[in-house]
C-alpha cells in the first residue's frame, strides 16, 4: 500500500547507506515511496546498484530497481521532499554541512542517528538544527526505539518512536513510516528519545561485559533496571520527559540492545568481557558500536550535571582508562547500601 502524507508529496532521501539507512530505504520503497538512498563510498554505492544488494552492511536483501542509490550528495537531496540522516553519529555534522547548500525552507528533515557529539555534548536534531542556519525554523524530527536493521527488512513486526517539538510534525513522520509491520509512535519528547538511544547502547556494553566475564542472567537483571535508573536521572536533569525512559525509546531499546543477538554494543562488550582488547574488537566489525563513541560524551554530561552514573561511568572506565572488566562490576556489586529510589 502507498504511503503518503497529507500534502501527497512522497520523495524522500535517506542519507547512509549503512545496516539501518539500506533497511528503511528498502521499506519506505516497498511502502510505494520514492526513495534515493545515498551512500558516501562511491565503489559501494556503484556496486549496490549494479548488483542490487547491500553485501557489505545488509546481505541477503534484494533491493528494488526502483530504488535510486547515489554517492553524489547534490542529486540525493535536490529530489526529494525529506531528508533522512542515517549516518553514524561521529559523521552526522559533516554530512549537513554537506546538504546545507542545497536545501531550503521546502525540505523537512528526519533524523535516525543515535549518539551524542563529543567535544560539543549536542544531541543529533541539534546538531542538524545549527548546521541548517540558512534554513527557517528547520522541520526536524527524530526516528528511534527498538529496531534491528535486519529484522526490519524483513518485514518482522516492529514498533519506533517519532518525536518532534512539533506534535503536527511527529504525526506526519509517524504518518510516513507506518506500515503493516511497522508500527509508529507519536512523542513531543524529542531530549528524552534521543537520549534513551544514545544512553542505552553504553549500558549495553556493560550487559555484554557481564556475559563475557560470565556472570549469570541475575546480573544482567540488575544491569538493565540500575541502567534505566541511570538514563532516567541523567536525562531528567538535561530536561527529558522522565516517563520516556519507560516507553519504546527507552526500555524498550535498552532490552533489545542488552538481550538481542545481532546487537553490536553487546559484543564490544562481551568481547571485552572475555578479555579482548578495544581497538581489535572495533577492527574486527563492519558496523559502527555507537556506545563505544558516546560513552566519553555521556561521562562528560553526567559530571557537568553533578549526577551518578556507576554503571555508565563503569563502562567507561573499561573502555578508556584501562581497568579490569572483573574488578569494574565487582566494585559496582560492592558499592555502600543505598535505597532503591
Amino acid at each position: 500500500m502507498e504511503q503518503k502524507t497529507s500534502s501527497g508529496k512522497n520523495n524522500i532521501s535517506i542519507l547512509g547507506g549503512g545496516s539501518w539507512g539500506t533497511a528503511l530505504a528498502l521499506m519506505q520503497t516497498q511502502s510505494g515511496w520514492n526513495v534515493t538512498l545515498w551512500e558516501f563510498q562511491k565503489d559501494l554505492a556503484a556496486q549496490m546498484s549494479k548488483i542490487r544488494e547491500n553485501r557489505t552492511f545488509l546481505p541477503g536483501f534484494k533491493l528494488p530497481e526502483s530504488l535510486r542509490i547515489t554517492s553524489d550528495l547534490e542529486e540525493a537531496v535536490s529530489r526529494s521532499d525529506y531528508i533522512a540522516f542515517v549516518v553514524p553519529s561521529h559523521v552526522l555534522r559533516s554530512v549537513v554541512q554537506g546538504v546545507a547548500p542545497y536545501v531550503d525552507d521546502s525540505k523537512k528533515f528526519i533524523s535516525a542517528t543515535k549518539g551524542i557529539e563529543n567535544g560539543t555534548l549536542m544531541r543529533m536534531s541539534e546538531i542538524i538544527i545549527q548546521e541548517l542556519s540558512n534554513v527557517s525554523n528547520v522541520p526536524i524530527a527524530v526516528l528511534s526505539g527498538p529496531s534491528f536493521a535486519a529484522e526490519v527488512a524483513r518485514g518482522l513486526p516492529t514498533a519506533v518512536v517519532a518525536a518532534s517539538a512539533d506534535e503536527a510534525y511527529a504525526r506526519e513522520v509517524q504518518g510516513i513510516f507506518m506500515c503493516p509491520s511497522f508500527r509508529v509512535y507519536a512523542n513531543t519528547d524529542v531530549t528524552g528519545v534521543e537520549l534513551g538511544g544514545s544512553f542505552k547502547n553504553i549500558i549495553a556494553i556493560a550487559s555484554g561485559i557481564a556475559d563475557g566475564v560470565g556472570f549469570g542472567d541475575n546480573s544482567k537483571a540488575a544491569l538493565l533496571t540500575r541502567g534505566i535508573v541511570e538514563m532516567t536521572r541523567l536525562g531528567e536533569k538535561l530536561g527529558a520527559n522522565p516517563k520516556t525512559f519507560s516507553g519504546l525509546s527507552g526500555m524498550g531499546d535498552l532490552i533489545l540492545t542488552c538481550m538481542g543477538k545481532l546487537s553490536r554494543n553487546l559484543h564490544v562488550g562481551f568481547e571485552l568481557g572475555k578479555g579482548k582488547g578495544l581497538d581489535d574488537i572495533l577492527g574486527e566489525m563492519v558496523n559502527v558500536a555507537e556506545g563505544v563513541k558516546t560513552a566519553q560524551a555521556v561521562r562528560e554530561l553526567s559530571r557537568r550535571e553533578g549526577v551518578e552514573i556507576p554503571i555508565m561511568e563503569k563502562v567507561c572506565q573499561i573502555l578508556f582508562d584501562g581497568v579490569n572488566p572483573h574488578d569494574a562490576v565487582v566494585d559496582l556489586m560492592t558499592r555502600g547500601p543505598k535505597t532503591e529510589h
